[in-house]
């Protein structure tokens, strides 16, 4: 790693930490709830089968749409007029890694630290892919930070099915069992590694096995090109509470799912790779 970009990815963690240091310093008597409109965790998809250029893609598509006027202009129209959110890497079954830690986003300025934090630098992909163990991390998170959202919502992107840790219907049921829904960001994008490791019908993978709760929708994403766009759209409309008026038209019904594919997938390739 050069020196710049040591410099570059230092100056950013620290900015991290920094985001931290203001509630780390209350004693735990001051450190009083605070409601908002929404509580939010972005859980990122980082395993093996990305790029580091589609990683990179990720983080700033994310990036910007924290610091666009749409995603801001949707904050200040809540009914409380701010918000609470984490940003989350996965990939295996303990692969979790926080990036963002939660943080109150009330103003441009506490939005736009967020999105350099996003873009300030990037960590390589893990492995494996546990759709199932980031949504019981992303769940157990809000039972720790200091805030009290009128709604609490999982954003979780991925580009493949679950193959590690407990099946993805289970968690995902115990998930909205507690009061949270589950929105699904599928990234559809082709490769030579998905088309060993992926499927072709991720949109309506992550429909019937994924998303769950009052009001979750899928925003699939079929081309590099459209993750911003994707990204930003997605962001409003939970922030705002609202869904999508229509489903898209690449999301065909099923009839009984497996939510076992990736599961299985991985036990039929296993002998090409010792890990994805």
């Amino acid at each position: 790693m050069d020196r710049r970009r040591r410099l570059w990815r230092n100056g950013a963690m620290l900015r991290a930490l920094a985001l931290c240091l203001p509630l780390a310093a209350l004693p735990a008597a001051a450190q009083e709830r605070v409601e908002v409109d929404i509580e939010l965790v972005l859980a990122v998809d980082v395993s093996r089968s990305m790029s580091p250029a589609e990683l990179e893609i990720q983080r700033r598509g994310y990036a910007a749409a924290l610091g666009s006027e749409e995603v801001f202009g949707a904050i200040g129209g809540g009914m409380i007029g701010r918000i609470a959110l984490t940003y989350v890497e996965w990939a295996g079954s303990h692969s979790q890694t926080v990036i963002v830690p939660w943080t109150l986003i009330e103003t441009r300025d506490q939005a736009q630290e967020v999105a350099e934090t996003l873009s300030g630098f990037f960590l390589e992909g893990m492995r494996r892919t546990s759709i199932s163990e980031a949504l019981i991390y992303a769940a157990d998170s809000f039972e720790t930070n200091r805030f009290d959202g009128l709604r609490r919502v999982i954003d979780v992107s991925g580009d493949g099915p679950n193959n590690m840790g407990r099946p993805v219907l289970a968690a995902r049921d115990e998930v909205v069992s507690r009061g949270i829904t589950v929105n699904g960001l599928p990234l559809m994008t082709q490769d030579d590694f998905s088309a060993r490791w992926g499927i072709e019908d991720l949109d309506a993978y992550y429909r019937d096995c994924v998303i769950g709760g009052p009001g979750a929708f899928v925003v699939p994403v079929e081309t590099w090109d459209q993750f911003a766009d994707a990204v930003r759209r997605k962001l409003v409309l939970e922030i705002a509470g609202t869904a999508p008026a229509a489903p898209p038209e690449r999301l065909v019904p099923a009839a009984g799912y497996d939510c076992l594919v990736g599961e299985k997938l991985w036990q039929r390739n296993q002998i090409y790779f010792s890990e994805p």
